[in-house]
């Protein structure tokens, strides 16, 4: 479980003791705030309390772009405790304001509706799960829940530093909106989910293997969501302009890097590469209609042109 002392995942861990759910906590320490150090050998002391094991990471000085260093270096950390280790879950603290913020914070950027829900209760990596089991209750409640019983936590005085864009948004939208009209809110996050579960119900992954991607298609119109999914997933972020070239073209390469096309109502996505290839495997490639962009990254990987025959 990612833990920082603060009200959520104070909240977190203590639901999760009372649940009787086996866990280890594991903390970034950025060394950025008066109670930095504090809260490391807080959280080191209620694990022990609870026999459970706390994994703890000094983070450097970062330059410059501070939330996504942060956020790359935490992930970095975690996922390679859960290699070490063999976890199977890595459980998040995320809740119904941060949820809230995501999607006003995308919204004013343009953005479909798998990026306004951008936090998923369960989301699939690819060595393990991403459980947020709260995102249905307000901070609001979380904190209520730690004052009705008394436990410890802390309050993080960097989440007023209205210099980060997300500590705006919270002040100045999310809070209030959530502060009124909490229940609904609630309710039309429920209603999105099964709106997106019914979009991506119109596409297929039928091959996965290193950074090929073929997804069947039930339709066109929603080649550019596949597409979004799948290299969200291969770690590359499409910007809004890549988005609309994916919805305009059958045949492209995104950011000098990664081909996408279209074959029939097949969407192929990898890394875009330029190798000498044998007459024959081009001619073979040709037979078994393996796109011309695709068909490098097929050949230096040893990826049978035929493998969708053999496989159906």
């Amino acid at each position: 479980m990612a833990f920082s002392s603060g009200v959520d995942s104070s909240a977190l861990f203590f639901l999760l003791l009372e649940k009787g759910i086996s866990f280890d906590i594991a903390l970034v320490n950025y060394g950025t705030r008066q109670n930095s150090n504090k809260e490391e050998i807080h959280a080191k002391i209620l694990a022990e309390k609870y026999n459970l094991i706390c994994h703890t990471a000094q983070a450097p000085n970062f330059d410059g772009h501070f939330e996504k260093n942060a956020r790359d270096f935490r992930y970095t950390f975690f996922e390679k405790l859960i290699k070490v280790h063999h976890y199977d879950n890595l459980l998040t603290a995320h809740q119904l304001n941060d949820q809230l913020e995501w999607l006003l914070m995308r919204l004013v950027k343009g953005a479909g509706i798998s990026e306004l829900l951008g936090l998923e209760a369960l989301s699939q990596r690819k060595n393990y799960t991403l459980v947020r089991p709260l995102l249905s209750y307000s901070k609001e409640e979380l904190l209520d829940y730690l004052k009705t019983n008394d436990y410890p936590y802390f309050v993080d005085e960097s989440n007023s530093d209205e210099k980060y864009e997300r500590n705006h948004f919270r002040k100045v939208f999310s809070d209030p909106l959530l502060c009124q009209y909490k229940e609904g809110i609630k309710r039309s996050f429920d209603y999105l989910r099964k709106d997106k579960q019914s979009l991506e119900k119109r596409f297929e992954t039928i091959y996965s293997e290193k950074k090929l991607r073929i997804i069947k298609l039930q339709t066109h119109r929603v080649k550019t969501k596949a597409a979004d999914l799948a290299l969200k997933e291969l770690g590359y972020l499409l910007s809004a302009a890549q988005r609309k070239e994916i919805e305009k073209e059958e045949s492209l390469v995104i950011g000098g890097e990664w081909a996408i096309e279209i074959q029939g109502d097949l969407l192929y996505i990898s890394p875009y590469l330029t190798v000498d290839m044998p007459k024959q495997f081009k001619e073979e490639c040709r037979v078994f209609k393996i796109p011309k962009k695709i068909r490098a990254y097929y050949f230096k990987n040893d990826i049978d042109p035929k493998l969708l025959i053999s496989n159906s």
